[in-house]
């Protein structure tokens, strides 16, 4: 059965009308997934000299076992955003005359021939040859090894029950930011120390056999719970009845205050909770918001007047994540119902007006949630509210206008890892103003009077660009209406 159902897959590719362009960007993620393999191989046969670097007089076994946890928890989170789950393919099968369990185990078996699931290998392998061997033995190899490995494979299974069961709610996303919370923030603030804790238990498997007896009792439990839920939830009314109700009164009520422009609006917010790869957008501007954590509280960024250059970056970025990560594919997420708002009067105009609504709106948000940065000192609330004000008036209308440039059709129900759908020459294009841009407005003045001045330069910048919105966005709404059947014809083509 097993191979039955891989010919059928390979009988539906082969037959695909876009079966080259498949096949180049098959092609093209192998080459890169050997690539990233390559790279953890060889961080794998270097890691006793970088501990030794950065723990220098310690044992690295033990060192190394002190922090394992903390890779599985940054484990978690990959294989939330990466780990892909079987769900289209199964149904595709559904309605085949074979046993639902028989498609259950194939399907999940096959998910497991991932290049996920040979990191932890190609990872601690040659540390163990080199490092664990020599101190106990091929059986203490053989079993600390044998540990880690099932660890990192129950999460394979586990992840494949967790992202069906919570990945469209909000307690899947709270997990996962529990995770990070777990993996460096109690350790950060003196809580607890999550890796000491646990560091007895992965000593223990260079020493004796259970904690891999164990590993393997959990490996087997985590399929089970895997297996049983996709046989009990096996059913096409069931698959497809929560893409109907999950967006239910799921509203904006601001945005019915701006007319066509708000009700398109409350459909673009619809568009980005019902399908995975803008949800996943969405999720990633949340967690991205953390990103001044990896700066904000690094000495070497810190300057005597406490706003260092750099924090120019991460201010755009926190504050305009979103706008930036979905704004750079402005009109390819309407790629499928484009035409319908040409066949419309004031169509086009409502649907620019409606998504520059959205990304002001969702860039508030955005600005709000990073006011507790205002804890590493207030020039870095200032920061955030200087490039707050430059994106809402100047790159936001960069952005847009860049991504106008020949813009490709996109399929939303595909994720948005390793998927190049809608992107083009454009979305690179981006990066220049965007790295550019608060740096030609903030550098004159902090390098000629202070850097508090550039800040203030910078916010009024932005807030003239406020005050000209109207101008502004007339010359994209403009663009837009004189390339808008070459933008249609280009979003006929099939993916």
């Amino acid at each position: 059965m097993f191979f039955t159902l891989i010919r059928l897959q390979y009988l539906k590719s082969m037959r695909s009308t876009s079966f080259a362009k498949s096949a180049l960007a098959a092609g093209f993620l192998i080459f890169l997934a050997l690539v990233l393999l390559s790279y953890v191989f060889f961080a794998g046969i270097f890691l006793g000299r970088i501990i030794d670097q950065f723990a220098e007089g310690k044992d690295p076994i033990s060192f190394l076992n002190s922090i394992l946890i903390y890779f599985f928890l940054f484990e978690f989170m990959y294989r939330y955003f990466v780990q892909k789950l079987p769900v289209v393919d199964l149904e595709s099968l559904l309605h085949l005359p074979i046993g639902k369990k028989k498609i259950v185990s194939v399907l999940l078996l096959r998910s497991f021939l991932s290049p996920l699931n040979v990191i932890a290998l190609l990872l601690f392998l040659p540390f163990g040859v080199e490092a664990v061997q020599e101190e106990y033995g091929v059986l203490g190899l053989v079993s600390w090894l044998g540990t880690l490995l099932c660890l990192s494979w129950s999460l394979h299974w586990f992840m494949l029950w967790f992202k069906q069961r919570f990945e469209d709610s909000l307690v899947g996303l709270g997990v996962v930011f529990l995770v990070v919370l777990l993996s460096g923030g109690s350790t950060y603030m003196g809580w607890f120390n999550l890796g000491a804790a646990l560091a007895p238990f992965f000593t223990a498997a260079t020493q004796s056999i259970l904690p891999l007896l164990g590993m393997g009792l959990l490996l087997g439990l985590v399929y089970t719970l895997s297996y049983r839920y996709y046989v009990a939830h096996a059913y096409l009314e069931e698959l497809g009845e929560e893409e109907e109700y999950r967006v239910a009164g799921q509203s904006f009520g601001l945005f019915s205050r701006f007319g066509m422009a708000g009700e398109l609006a409350n459909l673009e917010w619809k568009l980005i909770l019902r399908h995975k790869k803008s949800r996943t957008y969405l999720m990633l501007s949340a967690f991205f918001l953390l990103y001044g954590l990896i700066f904000y509280t690094n000495p070497a960024y810190r300057t005597e007047t406490g706003i260092s250059p750099f924090f120019i970056f991460v201010g755009v970025f926190i504050t305009g994540i979103f706008m930036i990560q979905y704004g750079q594919l402005f009109l390819s997420w309407n790629s499928a119902n484009f035409d319908f708002f040409i066949q419309r009067k004031g169509g086009l105009e409502a649907l620019i007006r409606g998504k520059y609504l959205l990304f002001l709106s969702i860039s508030g948000v955005c600005f709000l949630a990073s006011v507790p940065y205002v804890y590493f000192g207030w020039e870095i609330l200032l920061v955030h509210l200087a490039t707050f004000l430059f994106n809402c008036g100047i790159l936001i209308h960069v952005i847009i206008y860049v991504a106008l440039w020949k813009p490709k059709p996109m399929d939303l129900n595909k994720g948005a890892m390793f998927n190049y759908e809608g992107v083009g020459a454009a979305q690179f294009l981006i990066i220049i103003p965007l790295m550019a841009g608060p740096y030609l407005v903030y550098l004159p003045f902090s390098y000629l009077v202070n850097d508090y001045v550039g800040l203030l330069a910078l916010g009024l910048t932005g807030l003239a660009g406020i005050l000209a919105f109207r101008p502004l966005s007339r010359i994209i709404t403009n663009r837009l209406l004189a390339n808008r059947y070459e933008i249609s014809s280009s979003f006929r083509q099939e993916l």
